[in-house]
């Protein structure tokens, strides 16, 4: 069975965005593929977070991962920081690491382009490091990314290959996997910009959303003035994207969302959406509370913890053996 890596930043409130499309997709992810996955609480530092929040968000998101089904039999889930072989090996890394390569990598220049240099900490120029050393330390086959990540898994590979050239072969050289992914749910007061977990808004449908709060923000959503249920991502921005919110949850194509509202208005259309919405998200909310509120969660990660420094200090003792790092 090939190995899968992946991490979850632990910042920011999880949306319906979300987990139409990700979270679903990595639970049928891990029946075909063994799954490590990590909650990148280290890559969440990059920039400020409050203890507290950072503790909170952290469980949060875990618990709301595990509510929607996944469980990682045949790996792991587990948090970045409390296995140290990330760090060590991130170090290590980064001296085989050209500042040339960062300076080009694009979240770089995009987070750090409005800030004054002085502010900009050297994790958020480092990180890609870091995420290069969470992916080889588990001989990762795939790396399970989106189009704008692509580039950590490249540099990854850049990194894998030139300390393999350096000291002999040593890291399995990773793949970019780019899932089947869910429709881009956009806000559904803006629907020009997707449903952003790191600044939600009235526009944005959290997964911890009760039924009311979820009802006012769908019939509130941004619509236009012709009154025709029809998809057209351009003309009708508001209506497409309500479109393919029904259509996601209930796979159902366009054309028969058209079909069966046809003779339905706006104010109708919503309030089937709202439905929808409300009872995909009610089972997950009941398991969410479940879970926050039993030790389930640490019995998880202390399982996962076990099985993944066992695998990673494999690979790390490894790398200090070729480079001369242990005493003779």
């Amino acid at each position: 069975m090939k190995r899968i890596l992946s991490g979850i930043t632990p910042s920011g409130t999880l949306t319906l965005g979300n987990y139409i499309g990700a979270m679903r997709h990595w639970v049928k992810m891990q029946e075909e593929y063994e799954s490590y996955i990590f909650i990148a609480n280290l890559h969440a530092i990059t920039i400020y977070q409050e203890k507290e929040k950072l503790l909170e968000s952290t469980r949060d998101v875990i618990a709301l991962h595990l509510a929607c089904g996944l469980k990682c039999d045949n790996g792991a889930i587990f948090l970045q920081s409390e296995n140290l072989y990330h760090a060590n090996l991130s170090w290590i890394l980064e001296c085989n690491t050209y500042m040339g390569e960062l300076s080009r990598m694009t979240q770089f220049k995009d987070k750090s382009k409005n800030q004054m240099t002085e502010s900009i900490t050297c994790g958020l120029y480092t990180y890609p490091v870091l995420m290069a050393s969470d992916i080889l330390i588990y001989d990762a086959d795939y790396v399970p990314v989106g189009e704008d990540q692509k580039q950590h898994v490249e540099i990854a590979r850049d990194i894998a290959l030139r300390f393999n050239n350096k000291y002999g072969n040593t890291f399995k050289i990773p793949e970019a996997l780019i899932p089947k992914r869910g429709a881009k749910i956009k806000n559904l007061q803006d629907p020009t910009k997707k449903m952003s977990k790191s600044n939600p808004d009235k526009g944005c449908i959290l997964l911890l959303d009760n039924e009311d709060i979820i009802r006012k923000k769908i019939m509130a959503a941004v619509t236009d003035s012709e009154a025709v249920v029809k998809y057209d991502e351009v003309n009708k921005p508001g209506i497409s994207n309500l479109m393919t919110i029904y259509g996601s949850l209930t796979n159902k194509t366009f054309d028969e969302i058209e079909e069966i509202f046809k003779n339905s208005n706006y104010g109708e259309f919503k309030k089937e959406v709202a439905n929808i919405v409300i009872n995909t998200l009610k089972p997950i909310q009941d398991k969410y509370y479940d879970i926050i509120n039993s030790n389930y969660l640490n019995e998880v990660l202390d399982k996962g913890f076990k099985k993944a420094n066992e695998l990673s200090k494999i690979k790390y003792e490894e790398v200090i053996k070729k480079i001369g790092l242990y005493r003779k």
